[in-house]
């Protein structure tokens, strides 16, 4: 509720500076320094969603995560756009039901401390949030060169056929930047200053070039011990940074019937695909998991970045964010309402979870710790070096 409220009190924030200083937010999208500034908050919202994966934590539910992030998430994305574009008939939404497909890590990382799902679901939802985010992005940057090519957005990318060997070249240099960085950082063994030159480095160059998926990889093995309490900061700052110029961007209006038909069919959709996906777990960890879509750092910085070439993505996914949110809030208090006064379920697996009325203290399961996790085996190369500072 209060990251709710703080999201919204920064988009408002941002509407009423552009408002008194009289924005143009119909040329701000095509400015450089625009540009420059989406692709920069979306490389730190990349590398951050990647350094908070716990890989040991993921291993022991690696066949419900790997399936909820590559099936779940194609799936999500198609239930979304596909009823939207029907609906509306406007092949665009196929695009935004990419672009809005992720689970908020930040969010969720706020609920690990809390008892309503057992320690087991949570870090399902963990891992799956911190997954399924570098997975949106790519598909996303990817999507839209795509429906550019196809006449669609403000600039077609490949009008002129050639929007498949961009698409390598692209792959080229994201593979290209994280395996230099890899190198680096494992072989070179630079010292402590030096990686961090390192990934402010890295983090340039995605911001000029757009190799996005290249911050994604190296967030995997890049991860200064350093940056554990830091990255939750500096993400949840880049965050409201997004919030603000989302809010300038509403200047030029707000679509209200699209965004919360495609908030209302986000929230559905991941009910529909988390359902199957976790056959076999206690039914509050299902109805938990099922409820769990909430929207954040990912969806807004993804609609800035898409304003760029398909003018009026704020003005959709904006009310998304909200509609989707409060939604989150409104039926999983239903759920604890309704879960609290069932019997006790007897779990599957290795957890137990039962909700009990008399002695609700003792009914809490253990909590772990919130995102981002400290990586299950550090390399001892990501240790200060003697003398490094």
């Amino acid at each position: 509720m209060r990251r709710l409220a703080l999201l919204t009190a920064f988009v408002l924030a941002g509407l009423g500076a552009a408002l008194l200083f009289d924005v143009d937010a119909a040329s701000l999208p095509h400015s450089d320094a625009y540009h420059w500034m989406a692709y920069l908050l979306l490389a730190i919202g990349l590398y951050g969603a990647t350094y908070g994966i716990d890989l040991g934590q993921a291993r022991h539910d690696k066949k419900i995560i790997v399936s909820a992030v590559t099936v779940g998430v194609v799936a999500k994305a198609l239930i979304i756009g596909g009823v939207l574009a029907l609906a509306w008939r406007d092949p665009l939404f196929l695009l935004l039901g990419v672009a809005v497909a992720q689970i908020d890590p930040l969010s969720v990382a706020a609920l690990m401390g809390d008892g309503r799902m057992s320690p087991r679901a949570r870090t399902i939802l963990a891992a799956w949030s911190s997954f399924d985010d570098p997975i949106t992005v790519i598909l996303t940057v990817y999507a839209a060169a795509v429906a550019a090519a196809f006449g669609l957005g403000t600039a077609s990318a490949a009008a002129d056929g050639s929007w498949l060997a961009d698409y390598a070249v692209d792959l080229v240099g994201n593979v290209g930047l994280a395996a230099a960085a890899w190198l680096v950082w494992r072989h070179l063994r630079p010292p402590l200053w030096l990686r961090y030159l390192l990934l402010v480095g890295c983090a340039v160059a995605a911001m000029f070039t757009g190799w996005m998926l290249a911050m994604a990889l190296i967030g995997l093995f890049a991860r200064p011990p350093a940056l554990q309490r830091l990255m939750p900061r500096i993400t949840e700052a880049a965050m409201y940074a997004a919030a603000v110029a989302l809010g300038v961007l509403l200047v030029g209006g707000i679509d209200l019937p699209a965004g919360i038909a495609l908030g209302a069919v986000a929230f559905a959709a991941q009910a529909l695909v988390a359902w199957p996906l976790t056959r076999g777990m206690p039914r509050a960890d299902r109805w938990h998991l099922a409820a769990a879509q909430q929207h954040g750092i990912t969806a807004i910085i993804l609609a800035l970045t898409l304003e760029i070439q398909f003018t009026g993505v704020v003005a959709v996914i904006a009310p998304t964010i909200l509609t989707a949110n409060v939604l989150h809030m409104a039926v999983n208090h239903l759920l604890d309402r309704r879960l609290t006064h069932a019997t006790p379920a007897r779990a599957s697996g290795d957890a137990v979870v039962a909700v009990a009325v008399a002695d609700p203290v003792a009914a809490q399961p253990a909590s772990i710790p919130t995102q981002p996790a400290t990586p299950d085996q550090p390399d001892p190369a990501d240790r200060p070096l003697p003398g490094a500072q």
